[in-house]
């Protein structure tokens, strides 16, 4: 048995939940997926119109629905020029920042996949109370990954 079948066994990803991108401000990054794509905001997963904040890294975030289906694209706006948003914004420009997954159960899959090798970002959470989990590009393929909890929304 491959390493990657027995991994995957022992967790209960169950889809691709969203894609964050980061921006220097919400006009940016809403100017094409609203206004050029034609998307609209998910009202029920953003407290609109200010966004949601992610006191960890002091950013503003806004969800967008991606057609009728369950994934959403995350916007992700730094608040300050100092947190690890912003500084990955002055260093790359907008654009893609992670890819996040649905989990049944965000602590379990975070313990399954640092045993499988992957760094886990620890923002101070106590593991019990975990409502994220992000994995650190350098073990994860050059990819920044997050696991939240499961919406109910896939088949």
């Amino acid at each position: 048995m491959l390493a990657s079948q027995s991994v995957r066994e022992e967790f209960m990803i169950t889809g691709l939940d969203h894609l964050g991108i980061v921006a220097p401000d919400l006009s940016t990054a809403s100017d094409v997926l609203l206004g050029q794509f034609g998307f609209d905001y998910d009202v029920e997963r953003t407290a609109m119109p200010d966004g949601n904040v992610f006191a960890p890294q002091n950013t503003s975030i806004w969800f967008v629905k991606v057609g009728t289906g369950a994934t959403r694209i995350e916007i992700l706006v730094p608040r300050d020029d100092i947190s690890g948003i912003a500084k990955y914004l002055q260093k790359n420009g907008p654009g893609l920042h992670h890819i996040g997954y649905s989990s049944t159960s965000v602590p379990d899959d975070m313990r399954t996949l640092v045993e499988a090798g992957l760094d886990f970002i620890d923002f101070g959470t106590p593991e019990d109370e975990l409502t994220a989990a992000f994995f650190h590009p350098k073990t994860a393929a050059g990819i920044l990954h997050e696991i939240v909890p499961d919406r109910g929304l896939h088949l």
